[in-house]
């Protein structure tokens, strides 16, 4: 009788949804607005994109720094429920090599949401001609989540920016 009490009370609860976060203060806008094909076509993903008031971004989730690009210009981190966030500082800003950009975190670091992880100079970006709109994106959709819930508009950071409803 008591195998079966434990198994009854240390079951492990199944979370059927996670929450990501605002990682910058800005304008919450659709994936489809932003100007890059392959962001706006959804083909690394579902999410969101915030056209940023100021360049301080916090992580999104609680989870663990996976891949820190060279260029400073993306972040990929994996949540503790799984998903795999890639978060992609303005478009085609690749081509700075990381020029305008502060990484304050490590590969293999955790973190929770609002701890800083990078920042950027927006003014620098701009005279680049490089557009700053955030697109932050869920690169294991197909496999993970089922559905997506967003809302749009002006977000500040940590605010509940989309939520990922698990399969």
């Amino acid at each position: 009788m008591s195998a079966l009490l434990g198994k009854l009370f240390n079951k492990t609860k199944k979370v059927d949804k996670e929450s990501i976060f605002s990682p910058l203060e800005g304008e919450a806008i659709p994936l489809e607005k932003v100007s890059d094909p392959v962001f706006a076509q959804k083909m690394m993903g579902e999410g969101i994109a915030v056209i940023p008031k100021s360049g301080k971004l916090v992580s999104p989730v609680e989870g663990k720094i996976v891949q820190v690009f060279p260029t400073k210009h993306a972040i990929g981190i994996q949540s503790v429920h799984g998903l795999e966030v890639l978060i992609h500082v303005g478009i085609d800003t690749v081509a700075l090599k990381g020029e305008g950009f502060d990484v304050v975190i490590k590969e293999g670091q955790q973190v929770k949401v609002g701890d800083p992880i990078l920042t950027f100079d927006i003014p620098f970006l701009q005279s680049q001609n490089k557009e700053i709109t955030t697109p932050i994106i869920i690169t294991n959709t197909d496999e993970k989540v089922a559905n997506v819930e967003h809302e749009f508009g002006p977000v500040n950071q940590q605010d509940p920016l989309f939520t990922c409803i698990f399969k």
